[in-house]
């Protein structure tokens, strides 16, 4: 799908590092349980998996942030597990224990089974919301479609669900490291067809979330992480020109690779609050841009609180990037939490748009 630029189209402008009239802000799980207005339609679909699966109620969680606060771009309603479900894996979620696979990896033969799907049959649900989101948007934002990497897609496959200490599968990746990559490249495969068609649905930014990138040595990120989110960033068809989608790599724990994920080819790199915007800024020098990162933590300080640490993002950031906001996407540095106030959100998107303005 082609179209002409949104009305407000700052944080397609800002991921590529074009002048902006304040710094554009989004929120990861913006769409979410802190919202009662998302609590009444997840409960009138029944089930996460239900709403996850309806177009027509995924396109309208979506949108809910939006109405109560002004947003500079929507994201997808979705889950980074509906791939491995699509794959045969039988996701399901199970009560105060998150999502779990009925059928996890577990030997040579389970990964030799796994085949990419088909994205408008298999996964046909999630291009329909996408398609669903874009004319309801209406053109008014862009529109995010995302996916997991294949390293944290890996972990929920092998592990069958979350874990403490990831020990299914790292001790594949250390006993077996042919049988991990033959892994990671289906799942890689699957990944890049996945965002390819959400593009084509309507997705107008895509972001990668390699949630537990972190969890590895420096030496088994670089070899199962880095090395396939660098092939997405190298394969994935995005569009030519203005119509290029712009992908965002974020992952928790990512600063010690931020020189090598601002080479990968992406727009941008996305990070989490352990390292300071300015010191990112820096050290990726204007190569792509960058996106987050504010505790999520903090939103549940008091207004004046909110608005301090805004103020301390926004001028770090500039600090570190040569005294301009130019290429910065102001976000939390992972999800918001089921009980945060809305009203300290509205709070904290106020403040980005007021504090940067020009």
């Amino acid at each position: 799908m082609t179209s002409q630029a949104p009305t407000n189209d700052r944080f397609l402008r800002a991921l590529r590092r074009q002048p902006v009239d304040r710094t554009p802000v989004w929120l990861m799980r913006q769409a979410g349980r802190y919202l009662p207005e998302y609590r009444a339609t997840r409960a009138q679909a029944g089930s996460f998996l239900n709403l996850a699966k309806n177009p027509e109620l995924a396109c309208e969680v979506t949108l809910q942030p939006l109405r109560r606060f002004p947003l500079d771009a929507a994201i997808l309603f979705s889950d980074i597990l509906t791939v491995p479900d699509a794959m045969g894996l039988g996701l399901y979620f199970a009560d105060g224990e998150g999502p779990k696979f009925e059928r996890p990896i577990r030997s040579a033969d389970d990964i030799a089974r796994l085949a990419v799907p088909d994205m408008e049959t298999e996964l046909r649900y999630v291009m329909d919301a996408v398609r669903t989101i874009r004319r309801e948007l209406n053109n008014s934002v862009p529109l995010i479609g995302f996916s997991g990497s294949p390293w944290t897609l890996a972990c929920y496959m092998i592990e069958g669900g979350g874990s403490d200490n990831y020990s299914k599968v790292k001790s594949l990746a250390l006993n077996d490291p042919a049988a991990m990559h033959q892994l990671l490249g289906v799942v890689t495969d699957a990944v890049i067809e996945y965002l390819k068609a959400q593009h084509l649905a309507g997705a107008q930014a895509l972001q990668v979330f390699d949630t537990w990138g972190g969890v590895l040595s420096p030496a088994m990120y670089r070899e199962f992480s880095l090395r396939y989110l660098q092939r997405i960033a190298a394969e994935l068809p995005r569009g030519e020109a203005e119509d290029r989608a712009p992908l965002i790599l974020f992952g928790k724990g990512n600063d010690p690779y931020l020189e090598e994920l601002a080479t990968s080819g992406a727009e941008a790199v996305g990070v989490d609050w352990t390292i300071g915007l300015g010191e990112a800024a820096r050290r990726i020098d204007a190569r792509v841009a960058l996106q987050g990162n504010l505790d999520p933590v903090t939103l549940y300080a008091t207004p004046e609180a909110i608005r301090n640490e805004v103020r301390i993002a926004l001028d770090d950031y500039r600090d570190g990037n040569a005294g301009s906001r130019e290429g910065h996407v102001f976000n939390l540095g992972h999800g918001m939490s089921p009980d945060m106030n809305p009203d300290h959100v509205g709070v904290l998107v106020q403040a980005v748009h007021e504090l940067s303005a020009r």
